[in-house]
């Protein structure tokens, strides 16, 4: 079963950080990534901008488009990570190893997929 593990964190302290900062964090993470590819788990993984430059489309009669995230919260969806796994245990384990490659508190929020599209891939 494939499961979405969607990264949370504070995005002032995120994108706080020094280029050095950043690119340890991102190679602890990068190994993490890396085991998984090897094993064929891996699909797609992305990193948000800032909640800065959202735009949240509000459902209703008619519809409203407003600037910015779809909620004020402490923390803010960060990015995600696409990950096939037998199970919620192995899907909580992945989480578990991501969260010990992260370097500042946050949370990982797992959910099953009940459909995934992958679709080409978009340059960015």
């Amino acid at each position: 079963m494939l499961y979405a593990i969607l990264c949370y964190d504070s995005e002032d302290v995120v994108w706080s950080w020094t280029k050095e900062e950043e690119a340890a964090a991102m190679a602890r993470l990068g190994a993490v990534q890396e085991k998984l590819a090897q094993q064929g788990r891996l699909g797609p993984v992305a990193r948000l901008l800032p909640t800065t430059s959202a735009t949240t489309l509000r459902k209703g009669a008619v519809p409203l488009v407003i600037d910015g995230p779809f909620a004020e919260t402490k923390e803010q969806l960060l990015g995600f990570y696409i990950v096939e796994c037998t199970d919620l245990d192995q899907a909580l384990e992945t989480a578990r190893e991501l969260a010990a490659a992260s370097s500042t508190a946050g949370a990982f929020e797992i959910r099953p997929l009940a459909l995934f599209r992958p679709g080409g891939a978009v340059a960015g």
